[in-house]
């Protein structure tokens, strides 16, 4: 008989590509095997009056239970950098789908650099969406949440769309960084890629994105207009 986990991984593959290959990699959430998975989500080309490079990666080392996360995400334009951060993370399960995750995250652009205390949430919602959740607490009382959300939809075998939605929002008013307090940025894209193998897939989708009030936040940075939708190429690959 085949049991529950596997008809589970069955499904899992079936529905979500990405989850299912990082399911290789961390069978069972009692296993202490040392794994290691690198993924770069988006490594893209914008288009646009103010368009550029855009990257947003990641990397994890450790057990089921207990790991290191590695974050890193920006943008910059032609030739220059203008956001970027990185995050060094400890994550602890608390379920085979969800863990809790805390550490530092630096910002090098825009404005001066700064760091954060990080605290938050991540896994697979309902309907196998992937989501981050995370907090931030930096400097003279100033915190920032950012909000992520995405879901891989298998149309056939090689071809995957992929919905993206990220969100800022922050505490308290940043004049050095243009930020107001509230929503100060949110973005949403569509990517369609092309898995040659599940480990390496072009794509190109359309992006769209705002920054709310005066801000620009991290989702934007300053030398791009407030509002707009770009076309995008890029590509996607995971180790």
């Amino acid at each position: 008989m085949i049991g529950r986990a596997t008809v589970l991984t069955l499904l899992l593959a079936a529905l979500w590509p990405a989850a299912a290959a990082a399911q290789r990699h961390a069978h069972t959430i009692h296993d202490e095997a040392i794994n290691t998975f690198v993924l770069f989500d988006q490594l893209e080309w914008q288009g646009g009056a103010s368009g550029g490079g855009d990257w947003d990666a990641r990397a994890w080392i450790g057990t089921d239970r207990h790991r290191l996360w590695l974050r890193t995400e920006g943008a910059s334009d032609r030739g220059h950098l203008r956001s970027g951060d990185a995050q060094a993370l400890y994550g602890r399960a608390i379920s085979p789908w969800w863990e809790v995750v805390g550490g530092v995250r630096q910002d090098v652009r825009p404005g001066p650099a700064q760091t954060w205390v990080a605290f938050g949430v991540q896994g697979l919602a309902p309907q196998w969406i992937a989501i981050e959740a995370t907090g931030y607490l930096g400097a003279g009382g100033r915190t920032q949440l950012r909000l992520k959300a995405e879901h891989d939809l298998l149309l056939t075998n090689r071809l995957v769309l992929q919905p993206k939605v990220e969100a800022e929002l922050a505490g308290k008013a940043d004049p050095r960084r243009d930020v107001d307090a509230g929503l100060s940025a949110v973005e949403a894209g569509l990517r369609l890629r092309y898995e040659i193998r599940r480990e390496l897939a072009p794509y190109v989708g359309v992006n769209w994105q705002r920054a709310a009030g005066r801000g620009t936040g991290h989702v934007e940075a300053a030398s791009r207009p407030t509002s707009g939708v770009s076309v995008v190429a890029g590509l996607r690959f995971w180790f």
